[in-house]
């Protein structure tokens, strides 16, 4: 297989949505204006593909191949015209999404996507020529690890389109949910919901972070708790989501104001070092972060 798939934005949805479309044999281009964070996320690509092979995912050819597939760009600009599929992975801001999608689209590619999470398609497609070659895909984090593809259906797209990111997540190795274009989609509308009542629970004393998240993992069997799931999509991120479903749908999403005061004291989750929990090179302490425990 080859193909083209272009990824705007290098940080940890879009490194990883360039780590699955190298391995599915799409030449990738990376696109990231930040030099230092474009060349964090080629290191971070070479340490998963490093960490495939000695764990017996990949031989080491394979890694390789997926490594030379490989291409940073500085900007959309130096992409060439009509590649199969762009992705924009850009923060949640719909006016940067925007900018960033009009500018995909003059590159005239086959299939053009969001990963946002929250933001309504119709509202990101607006400006757009051809916004029945648009829609939503949205990745879960970590990509590699994750099976879903949530697919957004805007009220412009056109049947085609969807037909072909369904296919596309086959080739991804995703297994594909199509929803219809609401805030917050159905995903995003639900876990966040748990996350911001779990994060009142600890505002509020009711346990300790590591407690609410044990009691969600053993007693609904939770692959992961609501606030180390907000620590590992980021602090930053949920607050933004839950801004705009707030918008859509009432102050029932209002962020509680300790998600508001962490994300202004920088503590963004695993991204940052420390959240819910402390983290140090990706990885969880045993206990929750300083000053966040039940008392906060």
């Amino acid at each position: 297989m080859s193909g083209r798939f272009v990824v705007v934005g290098a940080g940890t949805m879009g490194l990883g949505i360039a780590y699955v479309a190298a391995g599915a044999g799409y030449a990738v281009e990376l696109v990231e204006v930040d030099r230092s964070r474009a060349e964090a996320a080629a290191a971070r690509l070479g340490e998963l593909w490093d960490r495939a092979v000695a764990r017996g995912k990949l031989d080491a050819g394979q890694a390789a191949a997926n490594r030379e597939r490989l291409t940073l760009r500085a900007a959309l600009a130096q992409v060439a015209p009509e590649p199969d599929v762009v992705v924009e992975a850009v923060p949640e801001r719909a006016d940067l999404k925007r900018t960033v999608l009009g500018e995909a689209e003059a590159l005239r590619p086959a299939l053009l996507g969001s990963n946002t999470s929250s933001i309504p398609i119709a509202e990101l497609a607006e400006g757009l020529a051809r916004p029945e070659r648009f829609l939503g895909l949205h990745f879960f984090n970590p990509v590699w690890a994750m099976a879903l593809l949530e697919v957004v259906v805007g009220p412009a797209t056109a049947p085609a389109t969807t037909d072909a990111a369904v296919a596309l997540a086959g080739r991804l190795g995703k297994d594909p949910v199509v929803v219809r274009d609401m805030p917050g989609f159905a995903t995003s509308r639900l876990g966040v919901t748990l996350g911001l009542e779990a994060i009142r629970m600890v505002a509020d004393g009711v346990a300790a972070p590591a407690d609410i998240d044990k009691a969600m993992v053993l007693g609904y069997r939770h692959p992961v708790g609501p606030l180390e799931l907000t620590d590992l999509v980021g602090l930053d991120v949920r607050l933004d989501i839950a801004r705009t479903l707030q918008a859509a749908y009432g102050d029932r999403f209002a962020p509680p104001p300790l998600l508001v005061e962490m994300v202004a004291a920088g503590k963004l989750g695993r991204k940052s070092g420390q959240g819910f929990y402390t983290w140090t090179d990706g990885r969880k302490a045993d206990g929750p972060a300083t000053g966040e425990g039940a008392s906060a």
